[in-house]
């Protein structure tokens, strides 16, 4: 499984809500990205150490489980340096140091429009 390839950029998902995490789901892969799902930060790992393909981890920030998001984007940080990250959140008090360097982050509720142009901008695929 560490050899599979895609075409088209992936898209990590980690939302613990299950009908938001089909709802992001829906709209990344109308905007033409592969998309991977997981529950929370374990499984993200899990997933991230199976894969070599993920372009960008798209977390929600408040996650049950032995790490919240920004912990998750941290990780990821220092074992996948190239993957991009996007972390979302309907609190919007998180500060730019909140975040691993060139992390972004994404108010909920965000709109599709909005959610295809950042990813599409964070992976050059225009």
């Amino acid at each position: 499984m560490g050899l599979v390839r895609s075409k088209r950029p992936v898209v990590l998902i980690v939302e613990d809500e299950f009908l938001l995490r089909m709802h992001a789901a829906d709209m990344i892969t109308a905007a033409g990205f592969e998309v991977v799902q997981a529950a929370n930060a374990d499984e993200a790992i899990d997933i991230l150490e199976a894969r070599r393909d993920i372009t960008v981890v798209f977390t929600d920030i408040q996650m049950p489980g032995s790490m919240d998001g920004l912990r998750l984007a941290r990780a990821v940080r220092g074992r996948w340096p190239p993957i991009k990250i996007v972390a979302t959140s309907g609190q919007s008090d998180l500060r730019e140091t909140d975040l691993p360097e060139g992390g972004r982050f994404l108010q909920k509720p965000y709109g599709s429009m909005e959610l295809a142009g950042l990813l599409r901008e964070l992976t050059g695929d225009a």
